[in-house]
């Protein structure tokens, strides 16, 4: 039987997988044009930088939910 997740690694968790929402979805954050990179808006890089971050976030709660639990013994 899998040992219980402790209540601290459920709210980290739910805080990783809440973060980019709110990031994204306070759009006057970053509803701007400066400061561009390579030529593109600061609107549109904000939002293509926080895919690799939302796949690290769902990473680290991953693990914090399911990477605890022990592995059977390889035979």
């Amino acid at each position: 039987m899998p040992k219980p997740i402790r209540p601290a690694r459920r709210v980290a968790a739910g805080v990783c997988l809440a973060l980019p929402v709110v990031a994204l979805l306070c759009v006057p954050w970053y509803a701007r044009s400066t400061p561009r990179l390579a030529g593109v808006e600061f609107f549109y890089w904000y939002q293509f930088a926080w895919i690799p971050g939302v796949v690290v976030c769902m990473l680290v709660a991953y693990l914090l939910l399911h990477g605890h639990r022990d592995r059977p013994p390889r035979r």
